[in-house]
């Protein structure tokens, strides 16, 4: 699942994934509150990971976190932060309600592809049989 608002960058993210072979489908939403409703409300497509952005209008990527972390169902999908936003706060918050990483967008597509390579190393391991 992609929590993203901007077009571009979600775009970036599915050309990227495209790029690193990854087949799964991507969900994506556009903010917090759109993300708690479609895991609320379809837990048969429960994603095996969250990419979040922080900086989005409506709920933003630290209230999301803030909600998800109530509940145990939601707080056991991995979560990877990618955001532009370096501020410590945003990253000891983000890390305070139990991420598994927290990614600073790369601005060149190369980097970001190589970023995605990470993104798909967390992805085939949370789809690992326990």
């Amino acid at each position: 699942m992609l929590i993203e608002d901007d077009v571009v960058d979600a775009l970036t993210v599915e050309r990227a994934l495209v790029d690193i072979s990854l087949d799964n489908e991507l969900i994506h939403v556009q903010n917090g509150e759109e993300a708690l409703d479609f895991l609320t409300n379809n837990p048969e497509k429960k994603p095996s990971i969250i990419l979040l952005d922080l900086n989005m209008p409506g709920m933003n990527g630290l209230e999301f976190l803030k909600e998800r972390f109530k509940s145990p169902e939601l707080r056991s999908i991995p979560l990877v932060v990618l955001t532009t936003s370096t501020d410590e706060s945003d990253i000891k918050a983000s890390f305070s309600f139990g991420i598994a990483g927290y990614m600073v967008k790369p601005v060149d597509y190369k980097e970001f592809v190589d970023l995605m390579k990470v993104i798909k190393q967390y992805w085939s391991l949370s789809q690992s049989p326990n």
